[in-house]
């Protein structure tokens, strides 16, 4: 029968010839030792199956090596890609991520935070509806928890690992007035609990009132409408004059090219659509999508980056903007030149006006 004796350091180093302080030094790569005898401890080590306690060096360093992280869905490609930068930056220096998400809900985030904060993490990374007014987030604060946001544009106090969505949503305005577009809408999913979401409606706003361009038309929708192309086309119907979209999310905008197939109208002669992530499956489309591209993977590795000056006692300094880029795509074009009864399906579309280079913000 095989022995199942639980095997400690004073083992080792008993086997090393030496004693448990030297054993541990040497496992724990903490203090000196000859070359000799840090051989001896771990091939004994190695010999007899021993590996630290993970619960056991938390309590010798009083941390825990983990680190909570809260995103507002584990369905969006793009907070996973931020989830996997994370993670393998905070790998590197031993550290294990706790992820859950809220569903964007405002009292999901706080039981969440609580939850972790409950459980001892070192430190945090966060995506939530409301961070300046989170209950939890202050509690964290108080408790000089590290903690660094992720997709949120600046906030006092807290470092954040973004893209400017002010700016990016600025880009788009200029496209369209570029393209000659003047009717134009801005489609949003949870409005009121994403500022990511009202951040670029209002660049967006601001850039076509810089433009001489209309108001955009605030367009908000539900999850049953987002999800079913015959209701979202019957939402589009209530806005006949737009000629143009932003979706504030690539899916949203994807949704918006199917609803619009449903109704007649040709993406993009009818109704050009822009969105933002740039995630991969706009690109796979059979009209690629145009879009505010970012790297969601770098938005991770910079938080994380940030956290572990926090974890490591440092003051974490506010981030600059990530850079993005405008993916043309082939759902953006000058609108139809429409008659007052023009059906949006007989005209020819002008030609296309030259592009630059595509725009970064750094």
């Amino acid at each position: 029968m095989a022995n199942k004796t639980r095997i400690t350091i004073k083992d080792v180093a008993r086997a090393a010839g030496c004693g448990v302080a030297t054993a541990s030094r040497v496992l724990n790569k903490s203090g000196s030792a000859s070359s000799e005898t840090r051989e001896r401890v771990e091939q004994a080590a190695r010999d007899l199956g021993f590996a630290f306690s993970a619960t056991g060096r938390a309590l010798q360093s009083r941390k825990s090596m983990t680190v909570g992280c809260l995103i507002p869905s584990l369905a969006n490609p793009v907070f996973a890609e931020a989830v996997q930068g994370a993670q393998e930056e905070l790998r590197k220096e031993g550290y294990q991520l706790l992820v859950a998400s809220s569903n964007y809900d405002g009292e999901t985030d706080n039981e969440i935070l609580t939850t972790l904060l409950a459980k001892d993490v070192d430190g945090l990374l966060v995506t939530m509806v409301d961070p300046q007014d989170s209950s939890a987030l202050n509690m964290a604060q108080g408790r000089n928890v590290p903690t660094c946001l992720m997709f949120h544009d600046p906030l006092p106090g807290w470092p954040s690992a973004h893209v400017s969505n002010a700016e990016a949503a600025a880009e788009v305005a200029r496209r369209f007035a570029r393209y000659g577009h003047r009717r134009t809408g801005f489609l949003a999913l949870r409005f009121a609990t994403s500022d990511r979401s009202r951040n670029r409606f209002d660049g967006f706003r601001a850039e076509c009132a810089a433009q001489n361009l209309p108001a955009p038309e605030l367009i908000e929708i539900t999850e049953t409408e987002a999800n079913t192309p015959s209701i979202l086309a019957q939402r589009l119907c209530e806005h006949p004059e737009l000629t143009a979209i932003f979706a504030s999310n690539d899916f949203l905008a994807i949704a918006v090219q199917k609803a619009a197939n449903l109704m007649g109208w040709h993406v993009p002669q009818d109704l050009s659509v822009v969105g933002f992530d740039g995630i991969e499956v706009g690109r796979l489309l059979d009209r690629p999508l145009a879009t505010i591209e970012t790297t969601p993977e770098a938005m991770g590795r910079q938080a994380a980056q940030t956290l572990l000056v926090g974890l490591q006692g440092g003051e974490m300094a506010e981030l600059t903007p990530l850079p993005f880029t405008f993916r043309v795509g082939a759902t953006l074009s000058t609108p139809r030149t429409k008659s007052p009864d023009d059906d949006r399906g007989a005209a020819q579309s002008p030609s296309v006006p030259p592009l630059t280079s595509n725009v970064k913000q750094g």
